[in-house]
């Protein structure tokens, strides 16, 4: 087996160089989602916290995205601000659970770091972010 390898990569250096950054890249990002405190959730979980634990939604899309529809009761802040750790809308809720919803669910996460270092204690992020609240037809208040 090894005598087939070492000829692939000697006549495919770039494809190698790709396997290996994937492999890289997997491992790294399964390495990260373990050790981070942001938990991804669904919707079914978001709306049973919403109802029972008092879940605070915080919105992370622009003014814009939030105005044209966005969950109920949410706070609208941008990620740049909690970067910069302009929070004080959320400072109070930092023993609430506190859903973390953007596009897609793509983006939550960094900003669920952020805050899980500001001292907040339960960080979640809304898996596929309001365009999976929008496929499962679940409601939205426009402004």
């Amino acid at each position: 087996m090894i005598s087939e390898i070492i000829p692939f990569i000697k006549n495919h250096p770039i494809l190698t160089l790709a396997w290996i950054a994937l492999f890289v890249a997997i491992i790294y990002l399964t390495v990260k989602s373990k050790l981070t405190k942001v938990k991804t959730i669904t919707n079914a979980q978001a709306i049973h916290m919403m109802n029972k634990q008092e879940a605070v939604i915080v919105d992370l899309r622009s003014a814009d995205h939030f105005k044209k529809g966005h969950i109920t009761e949410a706070l609208n802040i941008l990620p740049i601000d909690i970067k910069n750790g302009s929070i004080k809308l959320i400072e109070k809720y930092k023993t609430s659970p506190v859903i973390l919803v953007d596009d897609n669910g793509m983006l939550a996460n960094a900003s669920g770091d952020i805050l899980s270092k500001h001292g907040f204690e339960q960080v979640f992020a809304l898996k596929d972010g309001i365009s999976g609240w929008n496929g499962e037809n679940l409601p939205l208040v426009k402004k």
